[in-house]
């Protein structure tokens, strides 16, 4: 997503491991753009929201309703928080500007009064109103909930590179395990939070808002919620920026085994940086010896843990999730070089942090609802990668070629979406988006999460698409220090001028 720090970045919403979000076919019934709004929705586009101061200087917030099941809108409704922080001038007001950092999981809501609102070049933030709605089932959206504090840090501790029969059948039980308490604590929600559902009520609160067509910038995950809006309602669709883009083409097992390869073009990277510096935990040979190195460190921590200073003792699976973290920002490697070497002398700590950061948990031991809405999404959108242990054991192979590091890891979390308790009901499909306006798809070269050859695939899908590229490290590129990114993207934002197709920017 975008973020200013190696924290931010982690916390705004950054998986697509595990269940990678894919493609959700849009109904028949909603796939034109141009058709009237259906009676049993009008109601929803013809409320009135009611602002409210909301604690944070400068912002107000609301509350949307939305239909529960849109092909039962008569049955229930769903309450949707919506925030947002007024065109500051001087110029013209251009409208709203929705965004969202990601996930899918990450709370728009957080990203914008964090940083949206305040981290986005001033010019923009002077002519557009930044809103975010937190997609459903996330964060302040009558969030999914699946596990207490106690039974998440079970969970995230489970070794996800079982040995033999036995840890497979532990492993398999925890995932087991993560989705009954899912549908024990979120039963109602969990078939109506696909992506097409959430597309969906940005339409809704586009109407609302007061604007003819919907300006949007989104990130990772959210290149594809505002793909999928697009691809609904094309006529709609204004100023959009998908920045480091998703291919929704793919299928789960195919978008897990290029993002194995993402952070393992983002760990070379690393590798071959850390290397060069006296304080490098890695040695001082090639990436491809560090990466060595660190394989056989995480195995020797699958052996015999370390301690943290807290129950929880660093064992291979939070270790790898810690590095994982570190790869979203290249400006996190000073801290992943200290935790390295902190936990290869025997203090697990700082990995430690690193992963927590990643699970959204906090000093007292809960987690936030990211992980939770990330499965509950992930899993509608796709069929899921794998049937069973079987099928992953035989796609081990393409995975550790996809990465010696992490490639073993993310084979097995793509089990997560086996068991889960809602079918899925989405398919991967291209996205072309006919008839809507200029579209800018950002990718990043050495970008972990997102791979850029992503970017190069939507893009080559979108009727209307211009491919803007990032020579760099980390996850996304807008707000991240790129001049020509920035101005590219501002341009576009406040004139309607896409740059140049295959421009390239470092």
């Amino acid at each position: 997503m975008i973020r200013t720090s190696a924290t931010a970045l982690v916390t705004a919403g950054l998986l697509v491991s595990g269940c990678s979000s894919g493609g959700s076919s849009p109904s028949a019934s909603a796939s034109a753009s141009q058709k009237a709004v259906p009676a049993a929705l009008k109601p929803y586009y013809a409320q009135k929201l009611s602002w409210r101061e909301c604690g944070v200087p400068g912002f107000q917030c609301a509350t949307m309703k939305a239909p529960l099941d849109y092909e039962k809108p008569e049955k229930s409704d769903i309450e949707l928080a919506v925030s947002r922080k007024k065109a500051t001038g001087p110029g013209k007001r251009l409208g709203s500007l929705l965004v969202n950092p990601g996930g899918p999981g990450g709370s728009a809501i957080g990203y914008v009064q964090a940083y949206a609102a305040v981290g986005y070049p001033a010019p923009v933030r002077a002519r557009y109103d930044m809103v975010a709605v937190d997609p459903r089932g996330v964060a302040r959206s009558e969030p999914v909930e699946c596990l207490t504090g106690k039974e998440m840090d079970a969970y995230t501790q489970v070794d996800q590179t079982p040995d033999d029969q036995g840890e497979t059948g532990k492993l398999v039980t925890s995932f087991k395990n993560f989705a009954a308490g899912c549908e024990k604590r979120s039963a109602e929600i969990l078939p109506h939070v696909s992506t097409v559902d959430s597309a969906r009520d940005m339409d809704i609160l586009r109407e609302v808002l007061g604007d003819e067509k919907l300006n949007y910038v989104g990130a990772s995950y959210g290149t594809f919620l505002g793909a999928t809006y697009a691809e609904l309602f094309p006529g709609r669709s204004g100023r959009l920026v998908l920045d480091g883009a998703m291919d929704p083409s793919l299928s789960a097992r195919d978008l897990n085994r290029d993002q194995t390869a993402g952070f393992e073009t983002a760990f070379q990277s690393f590798a071959a940086d850390c290397v060069k510096r006296e304080d490098c935990p890695l040695g001082t040979g090639t990436p491809d010896e560090a990466g060595k190195r660190l394989k056989g460190f995480f195995d020797e921590l699958d052996a015999r843990p370390v301690p943290t200073g807290e129950s929880r003792p660093l064992a291979e699976s939070l270790a790898t999730t810690g590095v994982i973290a570190a790869m979203y920002d290249e400006s996190g490697w000073p801290q992943l070089r200290e935790s390295l070497t902190r936990a290869m002398g025997g203090d697990g700590a700082g990995l430690l942090a690193l992963a927590d950061t990643y699970y959204e948990r906090s000093e007292d031991g809960s987690y936030a609802n990211l992980m939770y809405a990330n499965a509950a999404v992930n899993c509608l959108d796709l069929p899921p990668a794998f049937t069973g242990p079987d099928q992953v054991r035989t796609a081990l192979p393409s995975f550790e070629k996809a990465s010696q590091v992490f490639g073993e890891g993310f084979a097995w979390t793509s089990l997560n979406c086996t068991y889960w308790p809602a079918g899925p009901t989405g398919t991967p499909h291209r996205i072309e988006a006919k008839g809507a306006a200029p579209i800018v798809v950002v990718g990043t070269t050495r970008d972990p999460a997102t791979p850029y050859k992503w970017a190069k695939s939507l893009a080559g899908q979108l009727d209307s698409a211009t491919l803007l590229t990032y020579d760099g490290d980390g996850h996304t590129a807008y707000g991240r220090g790129s001049d020509c990114i920035d101005t590219a993207i501002n341009t576009y934002l406040l004139e309607g001028t896409p740059p140049e197709n295959a421009k390239k920017c470092s």
